[in-house]
């Protein structure tokens, strides 16, 4: 399950993407426009431009802005950054491996087989998906 946090990042996101010209956005007016809590919005959008998805720009006309085109922007990196890993098992995850304790043998491991398949049909889905299509509303 997605969290608070990446999903108002996402919805934050997809507002910004239908901005024309990639107009700098007030966070009062994401806030309001996508009901998120403008606090925790701040945070949301710190962690995004740290991570390369956007700019801001102070003053008059300031706001947020995305850095780069929607159709650049994967939906999986985003889930990644505001998540973390995309995979249920960390021995199964690709950014963030971590073996199991309590197995003994991840090849004779039926769990880890089947959480590999999981992850593998999530990021055919999440890695296709830009913030272009997502919104668009084709996601």
């Amino acid at each position: 399950m997605l969290s608070m946090k990446t999903k108002y990042g996402l919805k934050a996101l997809s507002y910004l993407a239908k901005q024309e010209h990639n107009k700098p956005v007030l966070i009062s007016d994401i806030s309001e426009s996508e009901n998120i809590s403008k606090k925790f919005l701040e945070s949301i959008l710190l962690i995004l431009k740290k991570n390369g998805f956007l700019a801001s720009k102070k003053g008059k006309g300031g706001g947020y802005y995305l850095l780069k085109s929607p159709h650049e922007i994967k939906i999986s990196s985003v889930i990644r950054v505001l998540e973390g890993p995309i995979a249920m098992l960390p021995c199964v995850s690709l950014n963030y491996y971590e073996r199991c304790d309590d197995c003994s043998s991840e090849e004779a491991c039926s769990l880890n087989r089947l959480m590999a398949e999981v992850r593998d049909s999530t990021l055919k889905i999440l890695e296709n998906k830009t913030l272009e299509n997502f919104h668009c509303g084709d996601v």
